[in-house]
């Protein structure tokens, strides 16, 4: 232990202010006005406990204490002081709180404070119910006959990064026991002498609460209904899924993933494959609203599942449990439908079978379920189902491991692999089966992926994506799949938006249930420029897919664009309620607060996390991690990034994507070592020059190039090159990728001193749409040569946040 630590066994108590982040996004006035009120009232009860308030983070309150009693005691009178308070407040000004209190080990050091009793308050707070407090066994145990109050046992529940469920208590609130004994209802508590005295503002408080749970959800209803009729809401919820959840049809579905029932795990992607064929069937149902692979693959099997909860998370009235056990040649599927409503089994049904009719047994239970359903089944949607994938159960493995990659690249570094890994499986698969046609529908998809987002922006790799989508149409040249795989590559290949949109108008009719259609009717009315039209479309391919984390990044990379902060922080939040650990998910909310405040601290806080507890992750946001450190200055961190970084890249954005090389040039610069700089930047010029000959008109193989040569003090071609990137794409035709041009092109020319027309630039990239934000203006080396110029100055205050969360 250094000099500077002091460990000891402390009481840590957690607050969190509920609901405070949808607030802000609604009436940013009014949320800083209630957490300021929030902020005065805690701490003037924190010392009458002894209570020493470590840090603020937000709307957290991070609270020391000497004992487990004097914290809960402590806890027990905020929540009371609020109830006291809300019972004469109207009921858009009412101030709700959750606690967590844990007893543990911690460590200070360097005025802050750490170790597992900061860290599991932390998690035990998140489990409070609003106005309540959740408290460790430890404290419990220590609390039981001193405190006059009632616990109630919680479920063992799993925390992150804890390696065994944890016993956790709630404390039963005065006012909630006069309500249970009021209606005559009995609990299943533990009495620790419970105080005789009822306090006279009991039940002004109970009426206050329960006009108060009225009035949020008659606001819910309001909300719901005016998205219903087209309002586009401002976010999705941070809070709770409520706001997420789609209306439920009787006719809705989510088919769970199946259990891996063989003795070789690495059968699991055989029986994901299996479970996600009786899917994509019922999906081709018009009649079914199906929910989409992305979001049910999250409910893994194998561990006792809450049904009930898992439909009402999704949208559904029904789903579908299953397993798979394969031994030599045979096959045994399970499969059951469930009304999650009440928990009754409709239908169940054992196939044991040769390995080979396995794709039959597929196609014989998506019919027996839309027959338990009572869906309609057209000809053509029977026809559809009845159709096998493949023939070859070796061929049909290798689609589905390729699918899981290719599927799931989200916002990481290492996308770029994750594709040419799955294209590789893919084309195992073909040359096994050159007639599987989903694979080449995904084949077309991974290859579009890498041209696109210019990993591989070369004539080559659009003409393997045209082939994989032209052997498709030979293949099935009515399927829905096929003018899907069209759309997006006419999307992704060409920018030709109008014959996109047809295809997808096409693909629409024979896949009504899918949500890439939406998906991608958002992403071209967003390049257009047409963001809110863009953000509407890309909210309802979440109501086939509600639990899908790339379509909500999506959706917060268009919040970002707008620089809509508060909605962009709402969206990651809310996909981080869904997928906690999402490193990716926590770099973007923490880069979110660097741009819109120039805060680097949650962004620094994040990755120092992310190393220490998830080391596996540090590459895919390596990125991220990169930014953060030029932002701070920190050259040793920021090589430290490019380590990590290794043959991935990083960029600010999809559009232009920058190697690690390129990252040790910009730092040289940073740290004003011309000479390295130039060293770095002439050993990339041979070969971006190369790129440049081999796709003259990708913009921005040219606006690397540029900065390339304004980093090398080649003045004339920076200039030139700059100009011929913004040409090749105009914000008209691009209005993302155009902008990355416009703002990459007043780098270039402040580089190379150059400023008149550096200012010009950056003042219209500015006033677009795009990544041209307060903290990346004020922190980020790329401007330092603009940096005191009173115009400069000027455009970085115009970007300044706002109350309206710019």
């Amino acid at each position: 232990m250094s000099a500077d630590e002091q460990r000891k066994l402390a009481a840590i108590m957690f607050t969190d202010m509920v609901g405070y982040s949808t607030l802000s996004q609604r009436d940013d006035k009014l949320a800083q006005e209630l957490l300021e009120e929030h902020r005065r009232l805690l701490r003037e009860i924190f010392p009458q406990f002894n209570g020493i308030e470590i840090k603020t983070i937000g709307d957290a309150f991070l609270v020391e204490f000497q004992s487990a009693l004097e914290a809960a005691q402590c806890a027990m009178a905020i929540q009371r002081a609020l109830a006291k308070r809300n019972a004469d407040a109207p009921t858009d000004r009412q101030i709700q709180v959750r606690i967590g209190v844990h007893i543990g080990d911690v460590v200070h050091r360097g005025g802050d404070v750490y170790g597992d009793g900061v860290n599991i308050a932390s998690r035990i707070e998140s489990l409070a119910a609003a106005g309540g407090i959740c408290v460790s066994m430890d404290v419990e145990r220590q609390i039981r006959n001193a405190l006059e109050a009632r616990f109630e046992k919680l479920a063992p529940t799993e925390l992150k990064n804890i390696s065994v469920p944890m016993d956790l208590f709630r404390i039963v609130m005065p006012w909630e026991q006069q309500i249970s004994e009021s209606r005559g209802q009995r609990s299943e508590v533990r009495r620790t002498g419970v105080s005789s005295a009822r306090p006279t503002w009991v039940w002004p408080v109970v009426v206050a609460v329960a006009l108060a749970i009225a009035g949020l959800l008659t606001f819910e209803l309001i909300r719901l209904r005016s998205q219903v009729e087209g309002g586009a809401p401002a976010a999705p919820p941070a809070q709770g899924l409520a706001g997420a959840r789609p209306s439920m049809s009787e006719k809705s579905i989510a088919v769970l993933p199946f259990e891996n029932l063989s003795r070789d795990p690495d059968n699991q992607f055989f029986t994901d494959g299996v479970q996600d064929e009786i899917l994509s069937d019922l999906s081709k149902v018009a009649d079914l609203r199906v929910i989409s692979r992305t979001s049910v693959m999250q409910y893994k099997a194998g561990a006792q599942r809450n049904l009930r909860e898992i439909a009402q998370q999704l949208g559904v009235a029904h789903v579908v449990e299953g397993s798979v056990q394969r031994a030599a040649n045979k096959v045994r599927v399970i499969a059951q439908l469930i009304d999650a409503r009440n928990d009754a089994h409709l239908w169940a049904q054992t196939y044991d079978r040769d390995l080979a009719d396995v794709f039959a047994i597929q196609s014989e239970i998506a019919k027996s379920i839309a027959d338990q359903l009572q869906a309609k089944l057209s000809p053509a949607e029977k026809s559809a189902i009845e159709q096998r994938p493949t023939t070859d159960v070796a061929a049909f493995e290798l689609y589905s491991r390729a699918k899981n990659l290719i599927l799931n690249i989200g916002f990481s570094a290492i996308f770029a692999q994750n594709l040419r890994t799955g294209i590789d499986l893919l084309n195992q698969a073909l040359a096994r089966d050159p007639s599987f046609f989903a694979a080449q529908c995904q084949l077309a998809n991974a290859h579009d992926q890498l041209y696109s987002l210019g990993v591989d922006h070369t004539p080559e790799r659009l003409v393997l994506a045209e082939a994989a989508v032209e052997a498709a149409f030979r293949l099935r040249p009515d399927a829905g799949e096929a003018h899907l795989a069209r759309a997006v590559h006419l999307y992704r290949g060409y920018r030709d938006y109008d014959g996109a949109l047809a295809e997808l108008e096409i693909a629409r009719r024979t896949l009504p249930n899918d949500p890439r259609i939406f998906e991608f009717t958002g992403y071209i009315a967003r390049r257009r420029g047409q963001h809110e039209e863009g953000l509407r479309n890309l909210q309802r391919s979440v109501e086939l897919d509600p639990r899908n984390l790339f379509t909500l990044q999506q959706l917060a990379l268009s919040y970002r664009a707008l620089h809509r902060s508060a909605d962009e922080i709402a969206t990651d939040d809310h996909a981080l309620s869904i997928k906690p650990d999402d490193p990716q998910t926590k770099a973007n909310r923490a880069l979110a607060l660097l741009d819109w405040k120039a805060d680097t601290r949650p962004l620094h806080q994040t990755i120092d996390e992310i190393r220490s507890k998830n080391p596996k992750a540090i590459q895919s946001v390596a990125d991220v991690w990169f930014i953060c450190a030029l932002a701070e200055r920190d050259a040793v961190a920021a090589e430290l990034a490019l380590t990590a970084l290794g043959d991935a890249t990083f960029s600010e954005g999809a559009s232009v994507q920058f190697s690690a090389a390129f990252g040790r040039g910009l730092l040289a610069r940073m740290m004003k070592d011309e000479s390295k700089s130039r060293s770095a930047f002439a050993a990339l010029r041979a070969d971006q020059e190369k790129i440049v000959q081999a796709q003259p008109d990708y913009g921005p193989a040219v606006c690397i190039l540029a900065l390339i040569d304004a980093g090398l003090g080649r003045k004339e071609e920076a200039l030139r090159e700059s100009r011929r990137a913004v040409e090749l794409v105009p914000v008209e035709k691009d209005s993302i990728t155009g902008a990355f041009m416009i703002q990459y092109s007043a780098i270039a020319a402040a580089w190379v001193g150059e400023k008149d027309i550096a200012l010009q630039n950056l003042a219209k990239a500015a006033q677009l749409p795009g990544f041209v934000t307060y903290g990346r203006l004020k922190l980020l080396p790329w401007w330092d040569p603009l940096r005191g110029d009173p115009r400069f100055e000027k455009i970085v205050a115009s970007l300044a946040p706002t109350q309206n969360g710019r």
